[in-house]
């Protein structure tokens, strides 16, 4: 997955792992503050580094926020890549199972993954802003091959990202009615998901 911008990439071991401290810290902070009070001298002072190592890779906390949800979404590619392995060949439907419930899954264990999932969300209700297209575009290239289906097809690739447009919003709907995720609308929108991309996958 392509990853935003930093101000500057680390190129030692030493700067990797601080960068990854920083992202931990803000990933848990969202949780425990909310984004609206996040700052960068508080990520700064949970990561245990001073504010100026912050500063180096980020300009603020939007680009935390930013890249958070492309973290996720790496974090996300590996556990489905890790699972669909697993699934029999040609299965659309258990492919299906594995890239839904990995993101259930993620959604309620993963730190800071409740306001920042693949796309942060700034005002938090708004859209995430091209997220949507890049997780239709990780599906497509996870699932096309082992379903026989050429990944540049274009009514695919349509289906794929409604899909997931429509599995967003039922998610963050699941998830606001129930803390964990209402297991009534998630089974639903597993239901809506099979029905509608049965057209094309069928």
């Amino acid at each position: 997955m392509s990853q935003p911008r930093l101000r500057r990439e680390p190129v030692q071991q030493r700067s990797a792992e601080r960068l990854a401290k920083i992202l931990d810290a803000c990933a848990c902070l969202l949780d425990e503050v909310g984004y609206e009070k996040l700052s960068t001298r508080a990520v700064a002072a949970r990561a245990g580094v001073p504010i100026g190592s912050v500063y180096r890779f980020f300009g603020d906390k939007r680009a935390l926020a930013a890249a958070l949800a492309a973290r996720n979404l790496d974090q996300y590619a590996e556990r489905v890549g890790e699972r669909i392995g697993a699934a029999p060949e040609g299965d659309w439907r258990a492919l299906l199972d594995v890239v839904l419930d990995e993101y259930v899954a993620m959604k309620r264990t993963v730190a800071g993954f409740s306001l920042v999932d693949f796309g942060y969300r700034i005002p938090l209700a708004a859209p995430a802003s091209g997220a949507n297209h890049q997780v239709a575009d990780l599906v497509i290239a996870l699932v096309a091959d082992r379903v026989g289906r050429d990944r540049a097809d274009g009514e695919l690739r349509r289906a794929v990202l409604v899909a997931v447009e429509a599995a967003d919003a039922l998610l963050q709907l699941a998830f606001r009615v129930g803390e964990s995720g209402d297991a009534e609308i998630v089974a639903e929108t597993r239901v809506l998901l099979r029905a509608y991309l049965a057209k094309v996958l069928d």
